[in-house]
């Protein structure tokens, strides 16, 4: 084997004892040395790929994840929040001696300070995305983004309740929960930005030549960066601020325009695999829930090695990186960074 080939073959060993150690033991007592032997590697050789146990486990939880099998069409916002609840339920332990390896998730996001920010912008995103899927089935309402909020609050509270005692949850009643929240009218709308805090976008006529080969995680499709639309480039600790680019772009022109999200971070070491771990759990229980044409006008692409923001000029990325381009004819004609970059880009016109 060439060298990389022998890397990646050590990386897929580590990845496989650790995910046997993770459910034997826990995430919390699992040792690396453990699974270094487990492995038939050194300790160095498990460093040398993943920076910590934490970043390990992480990815070990995005290599376990299994996409539910897609349903039927959701014909209303009702069936499309079940249909959701479902796909993320489908994972729950249903008894008391069932090991999960996620179960330790969110009591290691409680514990790190430092993924306070990045899980709650995480979080946020899926909110934003999941909203805008049941907004395109019910044109009634201006925004649905808090009755996704809803919703995964009840489901993250499930998981956590089921991994505690399993036998109380019962997935049934929370799909039923969930699946209502659809009737409650939550008072949602999308505030006016405070225009007299965001720069206007700088117009330009620079040439773009973003890498080629990228993915957009939500369908796990081939996302070609050179087509029209707008580019945002945001940190873990800024994603939210999407939803500006994603309203914006429609307010501009009327109709939806592509909006790519390439997602940065200081620490690709332990944020990138939490918000490819993230991501893809979304993208799953999205899959699950409507077809392709059901999503919305959103790509999703990960950028730890900081090729994609490069392209774009931000050459620093950081987890409060907001930056966002307009993309027209292959080329970049409106630029912006900083607090409210997305929407300057966005309502560039």
């Amino acid at each position: 084997m060439t060298r990389a080939e022998m890397q990646e073959h050590n990386r897929r060993k580590v990845i496989a004892a650790a995910r046997v150690e993770f459910l034997a033991r826990g995430f919390r007592d699992a040792k690396i040395d453990d699974i270094a032997e487990r492995a038939e590697l050194t300790r160095g050789a498990v460093y040398s790929n993943f920076t910590s146990k934490r970043a390990l486990y992480l990815t070990v939880l995005l290599s376990a994840l299994e996409a539910p099998a897609p349903g039927a069409a959701p014909r209303t916002v009702a069936d499309a929040l079940a249909a959701f609840a479902r796909a993320w339920t489908a994972r729950l332990p249903l008894v008391a001696d069932a090991m999960r390896l996620d179960a330790e998730l969110l009591p290691e996001v409680l514990v790190s300070k430092p993924l306070h920010l990045p899980f709650a912008q995480l979080t946020g995103l899926a909110a934003v995305t999941l909203g805008l899927v049941l907004e395109q089935m019910d044109d009634s309402r201006d925004r649905m983004v808090r009755t996704a909020e809803a919703a995964l609050t009840t489901l993250h509270g499930a998981s956590q309740l089921a991994a505690a005692a399993p036998h109380f949850v019962d997935p049934f009643a929370v799909v039923a929960a969930v699946g209502h929240l659809a009737r409650l009218d939550l008072g949602d709308g999308w505030p006016p930005p405070h225009l007299q805090f965001i720069p206007s976008a700088t117009p330009c006529d620079d040439p773009w030549s973003p890498p080629v080969g990228v993915i957009d995680a939500l369908r796990e499709a081939p996302a070609p960066l050179e087509s029209d639309g707008l580019v945002a480039v945001l940190g873990l600790n800024r994603l939210i601020a999407v939803e500006e680019a994603l309203r914006g772009v429609s307010a501009a022109s009327g109709s939806p325009e592509q909006v790519t999200l390439v997602l940065v971070t200081a620490d690709p070491g332990e944020l990138g695999p939490l918000a490819r771990l993230c991501v893809a759990d979304l993208a799953a229980c999205l899959r699950a829930t409507v077809p392709p044409s059901g999503l919305p006008h959103l790509r999703i692409v990960h950028d730890e090695t900081g090729e994609i923001a490069a392209a774009a000029a931000v050459h620093a990325p950081a987890d409060g990186t907001e930056a966002a381009l307009r993309i027209a004819g292959g080329r970049v004609i409106a630029r912006a960074t900083g607090y409210g970059a997305c929407h300057a880009a966005a309502s560039y016109h």
